[in-house]
């Protein structure tokens, strides 16, 4: 496993500012934000002026391009975002899933959405992934399952996020064994409780809160999952987090994925 972290995290200062820190912390790789109002990371209106930046950012701090994540699942921003990864080597997009939970015209307007994403991720020959997400058409593992079935393109794969999985009121180490299958990215991060929103960022630190990490680590582990495992803090930027701040949730999360992985046998 790649383990990485979604620039986000560092949402209130620049790009350079990311990958610094998260090499510093000892990461492998790095997940880059185009998520507007979170971050000024992967602007995808200015990509070409930003690639080679971000190629050089990437061979200067050692930081493997991990992923991107770009949540809206409009055809012509997220062809953008499939032409930006190509050019800049970026092998995984992973999108929202949309929609309201229970509500099955939507399941089946996201599950056509996401079924014709993906015809044109593979044209581009990238990976398109979605995850669960409290409140969406895709919210729990048999929605996810539904979602497997519906769209067998190749280039569609499931992002597992545990905490997701944990606050819909499910087991996230179960939950992952039963779609392993599919799966081809890892959002990683803690959360206390089960309410709606992941809490405050220093919460979502990997072991801060209830979610058997270790467990779900160490499942994927003996399923031979090799893919990025990327941290996804979100709402530093919001809460006016310090770069401080922002530096020891990525250091102490990343020390306990490696504890993790080391745990099972894994590194």
């Amino acid at each position: 496993m790649k383990l990485g972290a979604n620039s986000v995290l560092f949402g209130s200062f620049d790009m350079e500012t990311a990958f610094k820190y998260l090499a510093m912390a000892g990461y492998d790789g790095i997940e880059l934000s185009a998520i507007d109002g979170m971050s000024e990371h992967m602007v995808l209106d200015r990509w070409q002026e930003l690639a080679p930046q971000i190629k050089q950012l990437s061979k200067t701090y050692g930081l493997a391009l991990l992923a991107m994540e770009q949540p809206s699942q409009d055809p012509a921003r997220m062809e953008t975002a499939f032409q930006a990864a190509v050019e800049i080597g970026i092998p995984v997009i992973n999108c929202g899933p949309g929609g309201k939970a229970g509500d099955e015209a939507l399941f089946q307007q996201t599950a056509d959405s996401l079924g014709k994403l993906s015809l044109m991720a593979e044209k581009y020959g990238v990976t398109l992934c979605v995850k669960a997400h409290v409140g969406a058409s895709i919210w729990n593992t048999p929605t996810t399952l539904r979602m497997m079935e519906a769209i067998q393109s190749p280039a569609f794969g499931i992002d597992m996020d545990p905490s997701h999985i944990h606050r819909s009121g499910e087991n996230p180490v179960e939950a992952i064994a039963a779609v392993i299958s599919r799966v081809k990215h890892v959002h990683i991060r803690d959360c206390k409780g089960r309410q709606h929103g992941p809490g405050v960022p220093a919460d979502q630190a990997n072991g801060r809160g209830d979610v058997d990490l270790v467990g779900y680590i160490r499942t994927l582990h003996q399923h031979g999952y090799t893919g990025p495992v990327d941290l996804e803090i979100i709402g530093t930027k919001g809460q006016g987090y310090t770069l401080e701040q922002c530096i020891t949730i990525a250091a102490e999360a990343r020390g306990h994925m490696q504890a993790c992985l080391q745990a099972c046998g894994a590194r």
